[in-house]
């Protein structure tokens, strides 16, 4: 059998000499020779295109066709669609972007380290491969991203536009010459790379390539870092420096963004001046008060209302204030005219407390409402702002509405009209309810100020209430019609927290699921997510300005943050608490932050500084569940669980060492109470008792049909032990009234300067 005839291959192409079929005689192809120039990529592929013709291998020569049909500048194939070539590196870096901007916030910040250094070698790859506009291209349609802390780096990119300009320049060249550090959680690295490669045909495989090639992703096991974890508070309370991982970020000599170190900063300037008037109210007020001034001429060394109105026009002018545009509100209506004279009227009108009391101060009067028959069913409470009404939910799932005076209710239901009944039910929701809060209320004026005609008299008392419970919903109450108007589903589990805005139209939310969220009126769902707390929401405050809102976690978190409205971001984070905090409240003048927690500590908070002021002592252990300041932002009132209403001086210091200790029950005031003060009794079974409260005194025996209960007079110091342990007393409290074994669940300043105060009366104490 003879050998079959050698194949005859790629004649002509080298030298013109025929390739032998192989052998140790066979002389070298002509390829070595001296005299022959090298094929252009063009002659090469039309080489190997022959080669598979001649052989039979049409498929392997129909794909290498294709492929070779569109050549790119540096001779390589250049695929024709904009998932490869070029485009794929815009396609891979909006791949990546959007997934880290659908992760949960907790990872963002943490995450967004690697967009700068992928658009970096992306831009990088598009010019060094010669695609100089479509390098341009990308360059100007994803610099926005990085405009605000990259503006010197882009500006400098957009001159490297030619493959030599990337060798050329220093800063390229560290790029290409350096590793870029990206330090991330190892649970984080995971979920990138697992993402990366199920995403691999969209743009995965390209950010792959950049990270394994020019960056080095280092992996650490402690949590992941955003501006106010655990981490970073912790790093800042005890000036600690970096991780080393973090301290090698980036590129030595080459500026990378927004480091670890930069969150560990808390100076973000706020707005904290009072939110000014819309134009138009601003006006009819005005001249609204200049009719009420002819109508009724104050008298002598008294202001007028005109010139009460324009000391606060001239508070709200202060470069201080934020900007309507910061928090959209409706337009106004006759009502907010008729509200805002009043409010006006009143503070001129109120009881004034001047100055520092030096912890003696004025005789602060103080009214107590005592819930008889509520068998611990009672789970939270609120006064509206006019004083009509109180409010109480329960662990029944129901709300009671009671009027203060024991009044009929008013009703616009036509079947109820001659109804006369002084308390509402508002059954609907599922699970105990754990927040109420009335909307803005005031006194109404004693005349129609827009005539006797057509125009029928605003009514200025509250309207709305809402409520949140443990199924998860939040409900807003119509007060006219006694009906639930709008649930609001958006917590995951129950919601703890409910509270209305200084101006209305917004609320808001903390429950179980770490979240703040805020509402608009007119919206089911939440318009802001605040995320960052890593327990469930104990407590909430908002600013007097309405542009932001204080939320407390309980357990392990115990810190409070304060959120921008506008932005949804974290600007302030107060730690110090070693308890539970159950209560926040904001001083009137925007500056203070009232802070209290179960182990019977107030502590107050320079909110601009994010520093504690002083720490306030003297109610005992059981919780304060509520706060509230003077007009003048000059006094504090607590209400606590050891059954005491306390008024503190927030301007005197509180010195430790000054403290008065309570032994065998003796009382060290630290100033003199005041007298008694009539009140109500409210019977929680349906039925509305008169009776004499009084506060800080001896009184009568309280009545309802649980019997009665005693209250012994009390100094400025208070009660004394407390199951056998002395009770610190801080010099800066001026008073403290005690209840006949009534915890204290709610308290209040009103606008004239008086306290109010409501709790449930407790026979087992």
């Amino acid at each position: 059998m003879s050998n079959p005839t050698p194949p005859v291959g790629m004649q002509g192409s080298y030298g013109g000499q025929p390739q032998s079929a192989g052998g140790a005689g066979n002389n070298p192809p002509a390829a070595t020779s001296s005299t022959s120039n090298p094929p252009s990529a063009q002659n090469l592929n039309q080489i190997v295109t022959d080669y598979l013709k001649k052989k039979g291998f049409t498929k392997t020569e129909a794909i290498f066709r294709q492929e070779t049909a569109f050549l790119g500048p540096d001779g390589r194939p250049a695929q024709r669609n904009e998932e490869s070539g070029p485009k794929k590196y815009q396609k891979a870096f909006l791949l990546l972007r959007n997934w880290i901007e659908n992760n949960l916030d907790i990872y963002k910040f943490e995450l967004r380290k690697l967009l700068w250094p992928v658009f970096v070698y992306s831009y990088i790859e598009l010019v060094s491969q010669g695609y100089t506009d479509d390098a341009k291209h990308f360059l100007e349609t994803l610099r926005s991203q990085f405009d605000a802390v990259h503006q010197d780096a882009l500006a400098l990119l957009a001159t490297v536009t030619l493959p030599q300009h990337v060798e050329e320049n220093k800063t390229t060249r560290l790029y290409r010459e350096n590793k870029y550090r990206i330090p991330l959680n190892q649970s984080l690295s995971g979920n990138l790379f697992h993402f990366l490669e199920r995403e691999s045909d969209e743009g995965g495989a390209t950010i792959t390539y950049l990270l394994q090639t020019h960056c080095s992703v280092e992996t650490s096991a402690r949590g992941p870092i955003e501006p106010y974890s655990f981490e970073a508070i912790y790093r800042r309370a005890q000036n600690l420096d970096l991780d080393e991982a973090d301290a090698q970020e980036g590129i030595p000599g080459v500026f990378t963004g927004v480091s670890n170190r930069d969150v560990l900063d808390t100076s973000a300037k706020l707005k904290l001046g009072p939110m000014p008037l819309e134009p138009e109210l601003r006006d009819d007020v005005r001249a609204e008060l200049e009719d009420e001034d002819q109508r009724h001429p104050p008298a002598d060394g008294r202001p007028s209302l005109v010139e009460e109105f324009d000391k606060r026009i001239k508070r709200e002018d202060s470069p201080d204030a934020p900007s309507r545009t910061d928090l959209p509100l409706p337009p106004s209506r006759a009502r907010d005219v008729v509200m805002e004279m009043q409010k006006v009227r009143e503070n001129r009108d109120r009881f004034r407390i001047e100055g520092r009391t030096g912890g003696v101060g004025v005789p602060i009067s103080s009214c107590m409402f005592t819930f008889h028959n509520t068998l611990g069913s009672a789970s939270c409470m609120d006064f509206s702002n006019d004083h009509r009404l109180v409010a109480v939910g329960t662990m029944d799932s129901y709300i009671r509405v009671w009027s203060l005076d024991g009044k009929p209710l008013s009703t616009s239901i036509e079947g109820e009209k001659d109804l006369k009944v002084n308390n509402r039910k508002l059954i609907g929701h599922s699970g105990p309810v754990y927040g109420v809060s009335f909307s803005d209320s005031i006194a109404n004026l004693g005349r129609n100020i827009y005539g006797e005609g057509e125009e029928k008299k605003p009514d200025t008392g509250t309207k709305l209430l809402l409520s949140c419970s443990a199924d998860g919903q939040i409900r807003l109450w119509s007060l006219d019609v006694w009906a639930c108007l709008c649930i609001y589903k958006s917590h995951y589990g129950p919601v703890f927290r409910v509270l209305w805005s200084p101006h209305g139209h917004y609320f808001a939310t903390g429950g179980w699921d770490k979240t703040v969220r805020v509402f608009s009126q007119d919206h089911a769902s939440a318009q802001r997510l605040m995320v960052g707390h890593d327990t469930s929401i104990s407590a909430l405050a908002w600013h007097p300005n309405g542009t932001y809102v204080f939320s407390a976690s309980d357990e392990m978190d115990k810190s409070i943050r304060m959120w921008s409205i506008s932005t949804g971001n974290c600007v302030r984070v107060f730690t110090g608490h070693t308890h539970y905090i159950s209560a926040l409240q904001c001083a009137h003048n925007g500056k203070i932050l009232a802070s209290a927690d179960s182990g019977g500590n107030i502590i107050l908070w320079d909110i601009d500084k994010g520093t504690r002021i002083k720490r306030c002592r003297g109610h005992g252990k059981g919780g304060i569940p509520s706060l509230s300041f003077s007009a003048e932002s000059n006094v504090l009132v607590s209400g606590g669980l050891d059954g005491t209403v306390r008024v503190w001086d927030v301007e005197l210091p509180a010195d430790p060492n000054k403290a008065n200790p309570l032994a065998g029950g003796a009382v060290q005031a630290a100033a003199q109470t005041d007298g008694a003060v009539a009140g109500d009794t409210i019977a929680v079974g349906g039925s509305v008792d008169r009776g004499s409260i009084t506060v800080g005194g001896q009184a009568p025996p309280a009545p309802g049909p649980t019997g009665s209960g005693s209250g012994g007079g009390t100094g400025g110091g208070g009660t004394g032990k407390k199951k056998g342990k002395e009770v610190q007393i801080t010099p800066d409290q001026i008073s403290a009234f005690a209840t006949k074994r009534t915890p204290v669940m709610n308290v209040q300043f009103t606008r004239m300067n008086l306290i109010v105060a409501g709790g449930c009366y407790d026979p087992e104490r």
